[in-house]
Parts: C-alpha cells; sequence; structure tokens
C-alpha cells in the first residue's frame, strides 16, 4: 500500500511552539503578532497558523486590539500542582479530537526503560481499539506502535529489545527473522508512517508516526478494521498532519 513520503513527514519538532509560548509568557500584559515575529524566525503564514493552533488548544488567547497573552491550558501549567492533570487532560482532548477526525482509535505509545508502553488509548464504540490478545511489550515485532519506537532507538538499543522479547509469529504475515527485522527498522524513512497490515491481529490494520519531544520516544498511531483499508493512507496522512497538538501536550 502506497503512502506519499511528502504528504507524510511527521511533526518532529515542537521547537518553535515551545519558543512562541516562552515568547508570550514574557508578556502577560499582551504581546502583539508582529513583536512575536522578531523573536522567532518564522514565516508569517506559518506564524499564523502556529498562533490559531494554540489559541485553540487553550496555550494562548487573543485580545480584542489582536495581542496575545498566556491563556488558560499556559496558566495551569504553570503551576506545579496542576501541572500532570492538566497535561493528560490536554492530551486526551488531542487524541479524543483526532479519534473524530480520522474515524479511528488512536494510541499514544511510549518506549520506556527498555519497554513498550501505550499509556493513551482513545476509543469509542464506532471506533474499537485493538483488541490486545498478546502483551504490546512482547509483540513490538508485530505492531506498528512497536516498530515505529524500535526504529527511533540505535541499533545496540534495537538488539538489546530483541535480545529480551523473542520475535514470535502471532498471525502468518507476522516477520520473526531477527536480521530481516534489524534491517527494516534500520531502513525505514523518517519520512513514513510505519504500518502494521495485519502482523498483529488478523482483520486489523493500524499505522504509526514518530513523536519526538527532547528525549522522549514516542509515537502515535491508529488502528482500522481490515474492511477499511482503503482508508489507511489518508488516515495516516492526516494522523501525521495534525500530530502537533499531542506532541506539545508530551513536550510541555
Amino acid at each position: 500500500m502506497a503512502i506519499t513520503p511528502g504528504l507524510t513527514a511527521p511533526f518532529h519538532s515542537v521547537q518553535y511552539a515551545l519558543r512562541l509560548l516562552e515568547t508570550v509568557a514574557g508578556h502577560p500584559d499582551g504581546i502583539p503578532e508582529n513583536e512575536i515575529a522578531e523573536h522567532i524566525d518564522l514565516p508569517p503564514g506559518q506564524l499564523s497558523h502556529l498562533l490559531l493552533m494554540l489559541t485553540r488548544e487553550g496555550y494562548v488567547h487573543q485580545l480584542r486590539d489582536g495581542a496575545y497573552l498566556p491563556g488558560e491550558a499556559l496558566i495551569l501549567l504553570s503551576r506545579g500542582g496542576d501541572r500532570q492533570r492538566v497535561r493528560h487532560e490536554k492530551l486526551q482532548e488531542a487524541l479524543d479530537a483526532l479519534r473524530v477526525a480520522l474515524g479511528a482509535a488512536v494510541y499514544i505509545g511510549l518506549y520506556r526503560d527498555g519497554e513498550l508502553e501505550v499509556p493513551h488509548v482513545s476509543d469509542a464504540p464506532e471506533t474499537p481499539p485493538v483488541h490486545q490478545w498478546v502483551d504490546f511489550r512482547s509483540a513490538a515485532h508485530a505492531t506498528a506502535i512497536g516498530k515505529c519506537l524500535l526504529s527511533q532507538l540505535d541499533h545496540d538499543g534495537r538488539q538489546d529489545h530483541f535480545s529480551r522479547h523473542r520475535a514470535a509469529r502471532l498471525t502468518s504475515r507476522t516477520i520473526t527473522d531477527a536480521r530481516v527485522l534489524l534491517n527494516s527498522l534500520e531502513r525505514q524513512p523518517a519520512t513514513m508512517p510505519v504500518l502494521d497490515l495485519q502482523e498483529y491481529a488478523v482483520g486489523t490494520l493500524c499505522a504509526a508516526v514518530p513523536l519526538t519531544a527532547g528525549s522522549t520516544v514516542g509515537c502515535l498511531a491508529l488502528s482500522l478494521p481490515v474492511g477499511e483499508a482503503h482508508r489507511l493512507r489518508q488516515a495516516a496522512e492526516t494522523l501525521n498532519r495534525k500530530a502537533a497538538p499531542a506532541l506539545l501536550s508530551l513536550a510541555l
């Protein structure tokens, strides 16, 4: 199944968003867009788009005169006791919005302390999650989430993972040869989503894109029933385009 590289380039960095938020936070009485532009080197069109996204997410607030000041979400994040709760709420809001936009269950995957985790999921009765019939920690070789996370590790990190988790055959499509898996992961283009075409579970398709926020090894993923295979390409591209709010929630 072909995926267009140019349309699926993952949102690797939130550097500009973080610099913008730092600038706005330093001007509690408001700062106009032209002055923000002096602090961060972004073309006007991109700056306006970023400001619109941050306003929509509640991180900045626009006054009637057009100036921007810290929004409610950014203010709450500055309070130590509220930080974790607000981050979790904003991340869940971002995942829920993606689920509705994609018409698919959405997942956050993380690789921490040598293990795969899926700490956040957004699903609904009409978009059920993947049935976890084998622990995801033992099935990284067969899932889009696992392969996307492993592709972000170095060679030694991948070998260490496979030394602790044998690549078991879960379906007729599962790749179990460690050398083939390692070669595939090393060749995985950073601008392409990672796919699972019924490798983990018969009847389920998945796609994942990396979320790079500092030292975090993470990914954003979706799942679809095989009967909706015709939607996978567009869904993966939309997942990439709309990943910024989820990535920002991880980085803040």
